[in-house]
């Protein structure tokens, strides 16, 4: 008796197979393959990937024998898995997945690895089968999470920028070479088909038209075969996990004409299609060729920043020089001294050692005039020595500076899909189902109620299912997601993840940090309104504000050294320093509590504030044992294109909102110079994250703006953070956007760009859409053959990608 493996659905004689009870009922499979994947399915919830798949039978599991502990080598750990910071025991790395064929693939891959105990988090990325995995290594290794992916019929490498060109080239010259036999055999098999027409018109014998079917048959065989073998590869794959897409329709369609024609050639009973086989193919294959080069060509540009990374580096160590391959920046550690020659770029964030440097900032944060340092400041990686030979201290690892997380941050955007392409994906996988439905009553339909018999009826239902092919559908989301993430890098906007540019799209509101963000953060003291300071007092003020790091302590310290030089401003030793951000600093000295910052943080401390007559600017008091010293006023500018980005946003129909820390009369001066209506001074970190969640409980969609230091809890709450800068680890932390160059026009860009990008999806939907329900109809209708439908439905795809390619142009 016959019975079917539980799993691959092969038929076996019964007592061939294992008997396994499971929920009640007998369960039967043909090898320990079949069951492993069968209960990881179960134990996962996953079950519906057997609805999915039908009465399709499947390739049983390999038991591979590979040995895979390559992947858990600290070799292989030091080139390609990032350890988190804080974290050590989360490990992430980049993966390149094979035999992905179709969405359901990606389905099944993503769901299996995301319920397996001990991975964070597994996403890929749509356009190259890019995984991107974070795990927990005391639970799983690397090794077991591929052995995972071996078990369920897939494997995986690590990705490589070098490998991964060298990949993309064999692609691409795998698709080459499909489209140039291709084109040979259509070329020849149309100056054929000129003959067998002029036979039909003029007369032909027998044995000479039999002689031209032999070679168009033979010419078809070898585009349908070998250049069509993508084609059935992938319907192969989609229906082995329950999945039907542009694969399946294109297969079926040239397959029926191609065996019709092979029936109509033998007993001459009708035309034979050769010659559209061969076309359809062709035309098809050319689109997903093009298809694959503007993938390539969008992604590129994510892919240049690669190039910033520097091809060695040299330690130097007890007067001794090492070189190091940039494939081995891990070997770098922290302290160690590196020698950079001019024209090199600077891989790992440091300290300049030597007096002074002179480097180019631009691939950071769009900097055209050269940065000058001097020895003891911070050399950030990505930027490039300009001048001599210098030595700077490695204080970060490679992982963990700068360069590196941007590279993280652009290998990831791409993981997240917006919403709006699962909706695309979803509706493209349905369609496909309904459209082989329809195809099939059409053929029945034109067979009983017309004259045209079998071979009208199939020629018309195939060019129903060739038209339909919902490619143009599939392509409409990433190709413009990639090209707008690639426009936002060249514009100095770096989107974390691809579905913020979706969410930037949509929003209705924005809240604006001040000091920092609309205005240039570098405060000058304008104004005196208490001065009691002596010898000691000025020490004590200088060594406060020398050693916090906000800007406005920072400009007291200057104002303080320069204009109090006269009694001689040096620092002291103070004890249990404190920096309470948005408020101040504190600290004690020989016992007494030394005090800086706003005066209502003066006021919480116990000081006596007197009645002043103040101005609009920002206030900073100075109190030594409670009794108020001195109190500096500073005025700070609006940065530029802060207005042109207000009036910009209310053009929009954007509500923009002001909400910051400073003094009312602070606060007020800005929005009003600014055009910002609502304001809202003397906030604390906690109050602007609880106002922003305020508003998205009335259904906003809310951006935040700020520096990403003190107002890292209300960009956590919004629904889009952006940080302006990239300078800061916290900034990079805590944001959606990142503004690389500082600029509010950037800021204005990215808004652009997302709803542009956005609009560009929707376009792409509707003009597939509106495709489909025009030509579905003609085909229905006998008013087009298959060599034309297949013609028209390259159309649309290529129609699709030259649309999302505007969004080069509408964002330049």
């Amino acid at each position: 008796m016959l019975r079917h493996c539980s799993h691959c659905h092969i038929a076996y004689e019964e007592h061939t197979l294992k008997k396994v009870p499971f929920n009640g009922e007998d369960l039967y499979f043909c090898c320990n393959g079949c069951e492993g994947v069968y209960m990881l399915l179960q134990k996962a919830d996953l079950g519906s990937f057997y609805t999915k798949r039908g009465d399709v039978a499947l390739t049983p599991p390999t038991q591979d024998t590979q040995d895979l502990r390559f992947f858990d080598s600290p070799s292989f750990a030091q080139k390609y898995i990032r350890t988190d910071s804080k974290n050590p025991n989360l490990s992430s790395c980049a993966l390149i997945l094979t035999h992905i064929h179709c969405a359901a693939c990606v389905w099944l891959n993503e769901q299996v690895l995301n319920s397996q105990k001990g991975i964070k988090s597994a996403s890929i990325n749509y356009t190259n089968n890019r995984l991107y995995i974070t795990w927990d290594s005391q639970i799983i290794t690397l090794s077991q999470i591929i052995r995972l992916i071996q078990s369920i019929g897939y494997d995986a490498y690590a990705y490589d920028p070098q490998l991964q060109e060298n990949a993309d080239k064999k692609q691409t010259k795998d698709y080459y070479t499909r489209v140039i036999v291709a084109l040979f055999c259509t070329m020849n098999i149309m100056w054929i088909a000129v003959a067998q027409y002029s036979g039909y018109f003029l007369g032909i014998e027998a044995y000479a038209r039999n002689v031209l079917n032999i070679a168009s048959f033979i010419l078809c065989s070898l585009t349908l075969f070998y250049a069509g073998f993508v084609f059935y590869r992938g319907a192969y794959y989609g229906l082995k996990n329950g999945f039907i897409g542009m694969d399946m329709l294109v297969a079926v369609g040239s397959t029926l004409t191609y065996f019709y024609s092979i029936y109509a050639a033998i007993t001459h009973s009708g035309e034979t299609y050769f010659e559209s086989v061969s076309m359809i193919i062709t035309f098809v294959l050319i689109g997903k060729f093009l298809e694959v080069r503007s993938k390539k060509s969008a992604g590129e540009s994510l892919e240049a920043i690669y190039t910033f990374l520097p091809q060695n580096i040299t330690i130097c160590k007890n007067g001794d020089e090492r070189t190091l391959e940039i494939k081995k920046p891990q070997e770098v550690q922290i302290g160690d001294v590196i020698m950079s020659l001019p024209g090199e770029k600077i891989a790992i964030d440091g300290i300049l050692l030597s007096q002074k440097g002179l480097f180019d900032t631009k691939a950071i944060n769009g900097e055209s005039m050269p940065l000058e340092l001097q020895s003891g400041q911070e050399v950030i990686s990505g930027s490039i020595n300009l001048t001599h030979k210098i030595l700077y201290k490695a204080t970060k690892s490679f992982n963990d500076s700068l360069m590196s997380k941007l590279l993280n941050l652009v290998e990831q955007s791409l993981a997240h899909k917006p919403s709006i392409q699962n909706l695309a994906n979803s509706i493209s996988q349905n369609f496909s189902r309904t459209i082989l439905a329809i195809a099939l009553l059409c053929f029945m339909g034109w067979y009983v109620l017309s004259d045209k018999g079998a071979e009208g009826a199939m020629i018309i239902a195939i060019s129903v299912i060739i038209i339909a092919c919902p490619c143009a559908l599939a392509l409409a989301t990433p190709i413009a997601t990639v090209i707008g993430i690639s426009q936002g890098y060249k514009k100095h906007i770096l989107f974390r993840q691809a579905n913020f540019l979706e969410t930037l799209a949509k929003i209705d509101t924005i809240v604006f940090d001040k000091t920092g963000t609309l205005t240039m953060g570098k405060p000058q003291v304008c104004a005196i309104h208490t001065d009691l300071l002596d010898s000691l007092s000025v020490s004590l003020l200088y060594t406060l504000t020398h050693t916090s790091k906000h800007p406005i302590s920072l400009s007291v310290c200057e104002y303080v050294r320069t204009h109090y030089a006269h009694l001689n401003p040096h620092l002291v030793h103070l004890q249990s320093f404190q920096q309470i951000d948005s408020k101040g600093v504190c600290g004690y000295y020989e016992g007494e509590l030394v005090l800086g910052g706003s005066l209502a943080f003066l006021q919480e401390q116990g000081v006596r504030i007197p009645i002043l007559e103040l101005g609009e600017g920002m206030m900073f008091g100075f109190a030594k044992g409670r009794e108020l010293v001195a109190v500096f006023e500073l005025q700070d500018s609006s940065k530029p294109y802060a207005k042109e980005l207000i009036a910009y946003l209310q053009s929009q129909h954007i509500h923009t909102i002001l909400l910051s820390g400073d003094r009312t009369q602070s606060v007020q001066k800005c929005a009003k110079e600014l055009g910002i209506g609502e304001y809202h001074a003397e906030f604390s970190p906690l109050d602007k994250g609880a106002y922003i969640e305020n508003l998205k409980a009335k259904t906003h969609k809310v951006v935040m703006v700020g520096d990403g230091i003190n107002d890292a809890l209300a960009l956590s709450k919004s629904d889009i953070a952006i940080s302006m800068g990239a300078g800061s680890d916290i900034a990079i932390l805590s944001s959606d956007v990142i503004i690389l160059d500082d600029s509010l026009q950037s800021v204005q860009n990215a808004l652009h760009l997302a709803k542009i990008t956005f609009k560009t999806i929707k376009q792409n939907i509707l003009l597939s859409i509106i495709y489909n329900a025009l030509t579905i109809p003609i085909a229905i209708c006998g008013l087009i053959i298959p060599l034309f439908a297949a013609l028209s439905m390259s159309l649309s795809s290529i129609i699709v990608v030259l649309n999302s390619l505007r969004i080069k142009s509408q964002t330049r």
